[in-house]
């Protein structure tokens, strides 16, 4: 055989069977992929201390309400973007948020001086199914569920917080 025949039998007996199959396999993951933006409904965030969840948003109706710096609970109505709930979801996505335990929570208040730590309910509703976690600020998982956690819950304040800085405008 030739060099040139040889290279020839090495990319289809290799390279085109492995392309077709990564081909396949990734075709087959994002085909079935849990939460897809184009069947997304709404988010639902809320936290509090304790089991009292004040501060609350809900993307379906844009009402939103909080304790402010003088606790104080202001309510309003904050809807969000396309492309906002879009980012919210994508980074839901990359931090394996619906990889997420349901239930993060912890009884120990001890991190807190006896006082009960912030909860917070993070709810993305889909058409046909839905995503609810509850985590305690003092939970005591693995180290990167709880960051992956935190950065969840950052980004959706974020997020409002631009959102209520523009309706203010």
């Amino acid at each position: 055989m030739s060099p040139k025949t040889k290279k020839i039998f090495l990319y289809l007996s290799i390279f085109v069977p492995f392309a077709a199959y990564c081909a396949y396999y990734y075709g087959m993951v994002l085909k079935d992929a849990p939460y897809k933006f184009a069947e997304f409904k709404s988010i639902q965030f809320q936290y509090g201390t304790g089991d009292s969840l004040v501060n609350k948003y809900d993307s379906r109706t844009g009402e939103y309400q909080y304790l402010n710096k003088h606790d104080s609970l202001v309510k309003m109505h904050v809807f969000l973007n396309k492309n906002e709930l879009l980012y919210l979801h994508h980074k839901a996505s990359d931090l394996g948020f619906w990889d997420f335990p349901s239930n993060e929570t912890s009884n120990d208040t001890s991190s807190h001086g006896g006082i009960k730590p912030p909860r917070y309910l993070i709810v993305f509703n889909y058409l046909h199914k839905s995503k609810k976690v509850i985590f305690d600020a003092n939970f005591s998982g693995p180290e990167k569920l709880v960051d992956a956690n935190q950065r969840v819950i950052k980004e959706i304040q974020s997020v409002l917080n631009e959102a209520e800085a523009r309706e203010k405008k």
